[in-house]
């Protein structure tokens, strides 16, 4: 396994090869240490609720700067998912920025790479349950349906952008990498470019609600920043191997990534597990 990063360097890939902090079952620290020879970034998935939080303290990531410093690893950030953006009621949306700021401050050392930005809970969307969602370590995301047309998603756009320039306020706005989630990005899209910032596509997502992956790639690839690559199994769970996705639409995936090599970008096979990661590079070998 620790040989795959030569492979991809070798194969002339432009992007730098990622995975998450929880690949071991362990904290952090245990993580990156297992990690730092064998992928150039790894993604820090963060939690703060009043339930859990997994933030670490101001001397963690004073280690986790030297572990990257030492091993040539970059980092993204991956802002908590239980924050709600674009809230109507303006505390909850303050309060949940204020959440994010904290992370962004706590890890501004480690010089991310890039912040991943969950602009989530749009109106108009299925409470869990009563749809396929998306399910990411904790939670679900819900899908789309047809009365997210009214003035509240207008609304809500306008309170994520007051959000965004939250965090633009502390960092560079192409850092920001607002991602693709269940609903139709298209919507996003024009606040993300008036604001400036990147976009992180998530492959599995896509896959997972049907989207057209090449048409997305035309569209947004050269404003990606990150890229979350994880496949999707007969039983609608995402982040699992790449070796769930068609053949096809990985090597597409594979030479739209070699085709732009403008771009600075991480490619991230988002995956929580030791087994997922092997197969992964196993599969990534024979496509690139």
């Amino acid at each position: 396994m620790k040989d795959f990063k030569q492979t991809w360097r070798q194969a002339g890939m432009p992007c730098r090869i990622g995975t998450t902090s929880y690949i071991i079952p362990a904290d952090i620290l245990p993580n990156l240490e297992f990690l730092k020879d064998t992928v150039e970034d790894v993604e820090l998935v963060l939690f703060e609720s009043d339930e859990f939080s997994n933030l670490p303290s101001k001397a963690d990531v004073r280690e986790m700067g030297r572990i990257a410093e030492d091993a040539g690893l970059s980092f993204t950030v991956h802002l908590p998912l239980d924050a709600f953006p674009g809230s109507a009621d303006e505390n909850q949306r303050k309060k949940s920025a204020e959440k994010w700021l904290r992370v962004m401050d706590l890890t501004e050392p480690l010089s991310p790479f890039g912040w991943v930005v969950h602009l989530n809970d749009p109106p108009g969307m299925l409470p869990p349950g009563e749809s396929a969602g998306i399910s990411f370590g904790m939670g679900d995301h819900t899908v789309e349906t047809e009365s997210g047309q009214g003035p509240s998603w207008a609304h809500w756009l306008g309170q994520c952008g007051k959000t965004l320039d939250a965090l633009i306020s502390r960092t560079e706005p192409r850092l920001l990498c607002v991602e693709t989630l269940s609903y139709d990005f298209n919507r996003v899209l024009p606040l993300v470019m008036e604001k400036n910032c990147a976009i992180c596509i998530d492959i599995g997502h896509l896959v997972l609600t049907g989207r057209d992956i090449a048409a997305c790639l035309d569209a947004w690839l050269a404003r990606a920043r990150i890229i979350h690559l994880h496949g999707v199994n007969s039983e609608g769970r995402d982040h699992v191997h790449v070796g769930h996705l068609d053949a096809g639409l990985l090597e597409g995936i594979i030479n739209a990534l070699k085709a732009d090599g403008s771009v600075q970008r991480v490619l991230t096979l988002e995956i929580f597990s030791r087994d997922d990661l092997e197969r992964s590079f196993s599969v990534l070998k024979a496509a690139i």
